[in-house]
């Protein structure tokens, strides 16, 4: 699968997605998200006992919507599955994130519960 050249910028830039997940009683659940993209592989952190990272040890099939919030016509969306939920007990990952989207803060009081979603892209459209 890959992503065209002239929306790998909504990749690499650090823009909000929305995650949408399956609950395990079917109904469906959307949260934004930060996220960042290795070039193969989107990462998002959130912390095991969250109901994202439950859905997501339940059912690993997740859609990302992103739009480009300087033309909200324009947005990727990319299909995939949650291939690995790795421990994170430190928050490393999401200080990866917070220097990324720009967040200063002292500490994380959830830090032992922390996971990473890492999520193997299937398919993409965009706009």
């Amino acid at each position: 699968m890959s992503i065209p050249e002239s929306h790998l910028d909504l990749l690499t830039r650090p823009v909000i997605a929305h995650l949408a997940q399956l609950r395990p009683d079917g109904t469906l659940q959307s949260n934004p998200v930060w996220f960042a993209w290795d070039g193969a592989r989107l990462r998002l952190t959130t912390t095991s006992d969250r109901q994202k990272g439950r859905n997501a040890a339940a059912d690993p099939r997740v859609a990302l919507s992103i739009h480009d919030p300087d033309n909200p016509y324009r947005y990727l969306e990319v299909r995939g599955e949650v291939e690995a939920i790795e421990a994170d007990p430190n928050g490393k990952f999401f200080d990866v994130l917070a220097k990324r989207y720009d967040l200063a803060y002292d500490s994380l009081p959830d830090a032992a519960r922390r996971v990473v979603l890492v999520i193997a892209p299937r398919a993409a459209s965009w706009q």
